[in-house]
């Protein structure tokens, strides 16, 4: 009687695990790609979440505000 060779089973299933498992990244790039070019190229909201917006007063945006205490008049 021949002897079973596991090795080889185990391999077999390893590639086929293996061949499985590219062909879903495969089916998941497309759809990625799919999703992608269906899509408007509009602005992305954390684009304009982290442009900031002028105010127009230049000393307001140099840096952050400082409140100083004053005297209160000894």
């Amino acid at each position: 009687m021949a002897k079973i060779n596991y090795g080889f089973e185990k391999r077999q299933r390893e590639l086929a695990k293996q061949k499985k498992q590219e062909a879903k990244d495969a089916r998941k790039r497309e759809a990625r790609a799919a999703k992608e070019s269906d899509t408007p190229s509009a602005p992305d909201i954390h684009e304009a979440e982290s442009t900031p917006v002028p105010t127009g007063n230049g000393a307001a945006d140099a840096g952050p505000r400082v409140h100083r205490r004053t005297s209160t008049g000894d």
